[in-house]
């Protein structure tokens, strides 16, 4: 078999490596200097006031949701095409979410149907900027203000991706429509630091709930300095969500080549939305470039696999066969057993998001992929779909 082109894949070289083993010689490698320093790069990345890192983007979620105070009886919106941990966050408050079905552009949260499924009982919106696509975060402002909302970002999937906001370009993570923005550093993302996340948020409040989540729910304030240093106090069951110092040397590298892997990503998108536009039995997301700057987290591909005579499992198999990996993302969350069980949603809950998933194939996109990787991944398409 031909070498694999996974689906998506880290980029490190040596700079990374040596940034990790530096500080693994130091005395902190973890709880140290160099988380804060993580910290601080990406707010003024993002331009946002404040950053708080954590072990994993789940984490993050967990702690954004813990921190808007969502609790038993109270509800969240948010969409059916995101991994698990948007809607596991909310349940792991005790909360209930409430799916609204996607664009079918863009498979972004249809900003048109929040309002419908409003009630009292909903008190934050998490919209998931799918693929690394920006959702319109200006309306979805305008629904949250009027009901005093809190909004959570999820932005996992788009660090680096930026929106229009009165006149000028403006990066997801700075939390101009949002209360908190969440970003993950899995492997696959747009930069890594192994497994961690980040919450950023441009409120001191929030800022100093989520440091104290992230530790236990420990403090140390104005007492603490009173007493003595060893002093502390937990105030509220919190959790050992810390990332460590040699996660955040890494992720501070990773940040430095930021620019770097976005205009690889975009090149990339751009080969392939030139190869499979005209394909009969392929349609592909679409986006406002003028008004959205996707950070191309994912490359999908709506497949008509009935036309092609196929199913999509024997199309992944053929495409593995050549070397050319590929992913689903996502099965639809509401139509999980847990989720049937739990709230009592079920298939045709979401009709749009339900269509979607059975055409979607994510396909090879990464930094790392070279010229002649593009063009296997592109013939390999082009010959299943029947436009070699």
């Amino acid at each position: 078999m031909p070498r694999l082109i996974p689906y998506g894949k880290q980029s490190l070289d040596r700079e990374d490596i040596r940034s990790v083993e530096k500080v693994l010689k130091t005395d902190w490698i973890t709880q140290g200097p160099t988380i804060e320093k993580f910290e601080q790069a990406i707010a003024k990345y993002c331009d946002a006031r404040y950053a708080v890192a954590v072990s994993s983007g789940t984490a993050a979620l967990h702690l954004a949701c813990l921190a808007a105070g969502l609790k038993s009886g109270d509800k969240a919106i948010t969409t059916p095409i995101t991994f698990l941990a948007t809607a596991n966050a909310v349940c792991y408050c005790q909360a209930e979410p409430v799916f609204v079905d996607v664009d079918e552009a863009t498979a972004n949260i249809d900003v048109s149907k929040i309002n419908a499924k409003l009630d009292p009982s909903v008190k934050a919106i998490l919209p998931v900027h799918f693929a690394g696509l920006p959702c319109d975060m200006k309306k979805i402002h305008r629904i949250a203000s009027a009901r005093k909302l809190t909004v959570i970002e999820d932005a996992a999937q788009a660090l680096g991706a930026k929106y229009q906001f009165e006149g000028r370009w403006v990066r997801v993570g700075s939390c101009r429509h949002s209360d908190m923005t969440v970003l993950s550093f899995h492997p696959v993302k747009t930069i890594t630091s192994g497994e961690g996340g980040v919450i950023t948020t441009n409120s001191e409040v929030y800022y100093e709930k989520l440091r104290s989540l992230r530790t236990h729910g420990i403090v140390k304030d104005k007492k603490a300095k009173e007493i003595g240093p060893w002093y502390y106090e937990m105030r509220e069951l919190g959790f050992n969500y810390r990332i460590t110092d040699f996660q955040s040397a890494l992720g501070c590298s990773q940040l430095s080549k930021i620019t770097g892997f976005l205009n690889k990503r975009q090149q990339i998108a751009k080969q392939y939305m030139k190869a499979f536009q005209g394909m009969d039995a392929v349609t592909l997301l679409e986006g406002d470039a003028e008004k959205y700057g996707s950070a191309n987290h994912l490359f999908v591909l709506k497949i008509d696999f009935k036309k092609l005579k196929t199913t999509r499992k024997e199309f992944m198999v053929r495409l593995l066969k050549d070397g050319i990996g590929s992913q689903v993302h996502y099965i639809p969350v509401h139509t999980q057993p847990f989720y049937r069980k739990q709230f009592g949603t079920n298939w045709g809950d979401c009709p749009i998001a339900e269509s979607y998933y059975e055409r979607c194939l994510s396909i090879p996109l990464y930094p790392a992929m070279t010229n002649s990787d593009v063009k296997r991944v592109i013939k390999g398409i082009q010959h299943l779909g029947g436009n070699s």
